[in-house]
């Protein structure tokens, strides 16, 4: 009897719920904020509106990028252990010496003006940068070998002996 009675009430509270979620929606003759329409001849958004939006957004986005070339890359091999291949002394060295070897690169075509050029000497500047690129290519691969085998070196070196140690231990001592 209990139950009979305790299943009508919540039979009856789903349907009162229902009807008054069918009838929720908003009032037909609700006033809506009138957008102005432009008239002929005149356009619907300002050109030098968009064009500060633009340049705030790129100012924005420059700045973020000036900020994390500031910071500069982190090796991320997991939380504990990117600190200590951040802080090793080899791979400080391996990124010393490829910074300056970047710079050397980039500084090879600085200070040609290309509109002065003929077309022979532009074609021998498009090979010897093209050459460049290629020797550059060659060096961020044998660091990007040697930056991986340090990082290798130094796992083997901070490995966890846990298990060795547990397998070691008898049981029943």
């Amino acid at each position: 009897m209990f139950v009979k009675r305790i299943i009508q009430i919540g039979l009856t509270a789903i349907v009162a719920s229902a009807v008054i979620s069918v009838e929720a929606r908003p009032k037909p003759g609700k006033d809506k904020p009138k957008q102005e329409k432009p008239e002929k001849g005149e356009k619907k958004w300002d050109r030098e509106k968009v064009k500060q939006r633009l340049k705030a957004a790129f100012d924005k986005r420059k700045k973020q990028r000036d900020d994390a070339k500031k910071k500069g890359h982190k090796i991320r091999r997991g939380s504990a252990f990117g600190k200590l291949i951040r802080d090793d002394e080899k791979i400080k060295a391996l990124r010393k010496e490829f910074q300056e070897a970047s710079k050397k690169f980039r500084s090879k075509a600085d200070g040609v003006n290309w509109k002065d050029l003929n077309e022979e000497q532009k074609e021998a500047l498009r090979e010897k940068l093209a050459a460049d690129r290629k020797d550059w290519a060659q060096k961020v691969k044998s660091n990007r070998e040697e930056v991986r085998k340090r990082i290798v070196e130094i796992k083997k070196e901070f490995a966890n002996k846990r298990d060795k140690a547990i397998d070691e231990n008898k049981p029943g001592e």
